[in-house]
């Protein structure tokens, strides 16, 4: 009897939530399979069978927080298939772990039908108490996708349903919803307490004048180059970091010391439909403008479409958050544990200013907000960053000085 154990994905995590099985007792599954899903407090990632044979018990409740090396499930294996003992690690390497892909293993004949269906649609069918094998799949491929679901929710077979989560037709006797609380939001709240019960947040605000940047971002766009607002972000962050090493850091206090990171990964915090993820460019201080504009995106696209790769979420020194594009004026981010900081920039919008010969101008101006951990930094260095931070943002040209 193989058993299969929850390994760590990458990230150096020690435990994890049962989100999903994608297997039942008595299926039939093959090699590198996926057969779980498990939330850490980064993302949910598809862990394989070890071999092929057949699934005699899921050990673990969904919604169950483990620890890693806890068993989740037994295999028993084929006997044309090389044994492997209980002692060995599952045989994908933590690089190979997809997290959420788009599409599941094709699925082994048996008696009940096996459902092929994304993460992100399971999760939708699990809030509203959906059996997957009951929705028909439009695609024909057999896979049930999101709309699928959605569809089968306005069925009236839907709503006959006696263990349905959703409170439907009847406001007056239900005149709430629930939304369960667990997977990737229950650990993102797990670790925004543990963050903010551990550091002592400070948070700073500043403004920044965005007008000549705009303006060099519009002519670079015309020429054929376009960068990215966030592209100058982080190469500006980088020069600031560089200049105030103690932001690129996190506390060690069991060996009192601060540990100066000599490496810059920046994450970026991204908003995706199942809550807030922060996929890292790593040796953010080697790539190009070019190379970050392409990053960036890359990575945010991944994101929102649940391709992010364990590799992608590997611990950042310092993030950032562009809430821009959503509207905001102001916000008290969260620090990243064990970061020490980690700014947010807010929408830019035009304003009436006074310029250097008290003359009225109207400029494009952004706000940002940015927390640090009062035990390693004060005040006035916080100050100090923002202040280079907002320069070379004003002066685009200066940061170009700072490239060569």
């Amino acid at each position: 009897m193989i058993e299969v154990k929850l390994h760590d994905v990458g990230e150096g995590m020690t435990e994890g939530e049962i989100a999903n099985y994608l297997v039942r007792v008595g299926d039939r599954v093959t090699i590198d399979q996926p057969v779980v899903e498990v939330s850490t407090d980064k993302m949910v990632a598809e862990l394989p069978a070890p071999v092929s044979g057949v699934v005699t018990d899921l050990i673990i409740p969904v919604g169950q927080t483990v620890s890693v090396g806890t068993v989740l499930l037994l295999i028993e294996a084929l006997e044309t298939e090389t044994a492997v003992t209980a002692e060995q690690p599952i045989r994908q390497t933590t690089e190979q772990i997809k997290v959420r892909p788009s599409v599941l293993t094709p699925a082994v004949s048996s008696s009940s039908r096996r459902v092929l269906a994304t993460p992100y649609t399971r999760k939708i069918a699990r809030e509203h108490g959906i059996d997957l094998e009951q929705v028909p799949p439009s695609d024909p491929s057999g896979r049930v996708t999101e709309e699928d679901v959605r569809r089968f929710l306005d069925t009236t077979a839907s709503v006959e349903k006696a263990d349905v989560v959703e409170q439907t037709s009847t406001p007056s006797a239900k005149p709430f919803e629930t939304i369960p609380f667990r997977g990737i939001r229950k650990q993102i709240a797990k670790k925004m307490t543990q963050s903010l019960f551990t550091i002592p947040h400070v948070t700073h605000f500043e403004e920044v004048d965005m007008t000549r940047l705009l303006a060099l971002r519009e002519k670079l766009k015309a020429a054929g180059k376009p960068i990215s607002v966030n592209a100058f972000f982080i190469k500006a962050l980088i020069v600031a970091l560089q200049d105030f090493p103690v932001f690129n850091a996190k506390l060690d206090e069991a060996n009192e010391q601060i540990i100066l990171e000599q490496q810059y990964h920046i994450g970026v915090a991204t908003e995706t439909a199942d809550g807030l993820i922060v996929p890292v460019v790593r040796d953010a201080d080697k790539l190009t403008m070019q190379q970050l504009h392409t990053r960036v995106a890359e990575l945010s696209a991944r994101a929102k479409t649940g391709d992010l790769r364990a590799a992608d979420l590997k611990p950042s020194t310092f993030t950032m958050s562009n809430v821009g594009p959503l509207g905001s004026t102001g916000a008290t981010p969260i620090i990243n544990y064990p970061e020490t900081a980690l700014i947010a920039f807010h929408k830019t919008k035009k304003r009436v200013c006074v310029d250097d010969h008290d003359q009225i101008v109207i400029r494009s101006m952004m706000n940002l907000s940015m927390s640090f951990d009062h035990r390693v930094a004060d005040g006035a260095t916080a100050v100090a960053f923002t202040n280079r931070f907002a320069g070379l943002i004003e002066h685009p040209t200066t940061l170009l000085m700072e490239l060569i």
